[in-house]
């Protein structure tokens, strides 16, 4: 685990052009971008194009894609988390802000129980005592938490900085540009890091996971919600028909853009299965490594602790 560190910090102190050099992004290695064969930069460019296509849509179309059944899985991604007041978050790959909302919330639902709690307990307090004491939780409604929102993307950053005023947050959220793989903080800064939907379509998965190990403190925890394998033949025969069939015509119809749902339908096929990944966090130093799935496998939550 040390010398992975070591390799990562070395690579991270080296100029910009010594770093794409070392990785070979002038030509690369070929890999996959959906069912196509690229080489690693190309790779990188198309699926920042994708994402730049359906930023504005991609709510929408996460909600017509999955029925709206990806707001559930974050929901339980979220609980799965736990965060306590004062948890420093890093959301990688969040730019619409979903993880980032639902953090706040959570943490702010726990402030609360803990403020009803403390003053059941104290049951002389004047109206005066509870009132003050409520109005200083309002202005501390997350006791110190925050949530970083680290996103490759300008366009998913934009929308979700719209979302976020629209809806009222900005206590304890930041968002930053950067990438996954070189990652713009400190190490052993975060106590948890997340990314949902977001670790298949990194360039290279291997350096996003030891990134994500050297930016949390020892006891953080990793945490990844991502599309996986369906394990039942049946249920996998009739979600690939939907996948394949129905996914794209909606990216049509809805967002004017089939090509893009036919990349992130492709992508999902190619990501590696549950056992897989769980290899490779391991792999990267993370220990008590596990992964639950959701609705047979059709998404899965992998979690794992720098010890």
């Amino acid at each position: 685990v040390r010398l992975c560190r070591c390799r990562c910090r070395a690579l991270l102190s080296r100029p910009a052009g010594a770093l794409r050099a070392r990785r070979g992004l002038a030509a690369g290695p070929e890999m996959h971008f959906g069912f196509q064969t690229v080489t690693e930069e190309e790779r990188r460019e198309k699926i920042y194009q994708v994402f730049e296509n359906v930023a504005k849509k991609y709510d929408v179309m996460n909600d017509s894609m999955t029925l709206g059944i990806h707001r559930v899985w974050k929901d339980i991604f979220v609980h799965k988390m736990n965060p306590c007041p004062g948890t420093l978050l890093l959301d990688v790959a969040g730019g619409t802000g979903d993880i980032a909302f639902r953090f706040i919330n959570y943490v702010r639902s726990v402030r609360q129980r803990q403020l009803q709690r403390k003053l059941k307990h104290h049951q002389n307090l004047s109206w005066q005592e509870i009132f003050e004491s409520y109005q200083k939780d309002k202005f501390n409604s997350l006791g110190d938490s925050q949530v970083v929102v680290c996103d490759i993307n300008r366009e998913m950053l934009k929308v979700g900085k719209q979302k976020a005023q629209h809806l009222g947050y900005s206590e304890g959220l930041s968002w930053v540009l950067g990438n996954a793989e070189e990652l713009p903080f400190d190490d052993d800064k975060f106590d948890v890091y997340t990314i949902a939907f977001g670790i298949r379509n990194v360039t290279r998965i291997d350096l996003a996971l030891q990134e994500a190990y050297r930016v949390l403190k020892p006891g953080g925890r990793f945490l990844c919600l991502e599309f996986s394998h369906v394990s039942n033949p049946l249920l996998s025969r009739l979600y690939d028909l939907y996948s394949f069939q129905v996914i794209p015509v909606l990216g049509e119809v809805i967002a004017g853009d089939w090509k893009s749902y036919q990349y992130l339908v492709e992508s999902i096929r190619q990501f590696p299965p549950q056992e897989e990944l769980k290899a490779m966090i391991e792999d990267a130093g993370f220990f008590k490594v596990d992964y639950e799935n959701l609705n047979f496998g059709i998404v899965a939550i992998h979690s794992g602790f720098k010890l």
